[in-house]
């Protein structure tokens, strides 16, 4: 077993900083994916809107109907939130490096 100072370091509290660190990277990936798509999405709409294919009216009628799901959605992350380590500094560091990458 290693100390640093009078810290003792485990093997599993590697392993703990290991895993919050590869979740956070994942969930960075996600966001990053998540927002490129979201983006895309948005682009493809200006340019049916621009060229007549869509309405305005209909592009109101999509974003309601979503968003009777949004409820939905945050119950579930909410459920999510419980599991995520989103206190501990490896989490935020990978995070960050899969929202940049």
């Amino acid at each position: 077993m290693l100390t640093i100072g009078s810290l003792p370091i485990t093997e599993s509290s590697v392993i703990s900083l290991v895993v919050s660190f590869i979740i956070g990277l994942i969930i960075g990936l996600i966001i990053k994916r998540l927002i490129a798509v979201g983006l895309l999405i948005l682009a493809l709409v200006i340019i049916l809107m621009a060229i007549g294919v869509l309405s305005p009216s209909t592009v109101v009628h999509w974003l309601e109907s979503a968003g009777q799901y949004v409820n939905t959605a945050v119950a579930e992350a909410n459920k999510l939130k419980s599991y995520i380590p989103y206190d501990s500094i490896t989490f935020i560091i990978g995070l960050i490096i899969g929202l940049l990458k």
